[in-house]
């Protein structure tokens, strides 16, 4: 019986005192920074647009807070601009459109620009490279640009052609 507690021990300590492998565990700190030189930019609003959106102050804050993504250096900053954005985007729904853009049109290419953050917040969330869905989501907010310069140079009245 002392034998066997006697080689156990030494087994133990001889297991415990084994030099461990360490793994090196090295940092790529390149896949944390974002290039944002080959990013879209900004499609203009026509003034006659830019005069309406003017008195909407949930649109204004939501412009600053896309402009914020210009600036963006890493993943964690892109982070943070999106959870804004977000944010700034669900006031924007929540809020009283002009007139003129209180249409589905506009309204429906917001909620695909919410789609397209959600998925780089996803990105971010699980560690994939966003670089494709931040192409995604700035052509979308384009397309939610556009639809103000199209909505004002369409001069259709919808009355007459529903009364057919």
């Amino acid at each position: 019986m002392k034998r066997i507690f006697f080689f156990g021990l030494a087994l133990l300590t001889i297991m415990a005192c084994k030099e461990q492998k360490q793994e090196l565990v090295v940092e790529d700190t390149a896949t944390y920074e974002i290039g944002n030189e080959k990013w879209p930019k900004k499609l203009p609003i026509k003034p006659e647009a830019q005069a309406t959106l003017k008195d909407w102050i949930e649109f204004a804050s939501f412009e600053t807070s896309f402009d914020a993504l210009q600036t963006v250096a890493n993943k964690e900053d892109l982070s943070l601009v999106i959870e804004d954005m977000i944010t700034k985007q669900n006031q924007l729904a929540e809020s009283t459109y002009p007139k003129e853009f209180d249409i589905p049109q506009v309204k429906s290419r917001q909620k695909i620009f919410k789609t397209y953050m959600l998925k780089v917040k996803g990105d971010l969330y699980y560690r994939t490279d966003p670089n494709e869905s931040l192409l995604q989501m700035i052509e979308a907010y384009n397309a939610f640009r556009n639809q103000f310069n199209v909505v004002v140079n369409n001069k259709l009245d919808t009355n007459l052609i529903l009364d057919f």
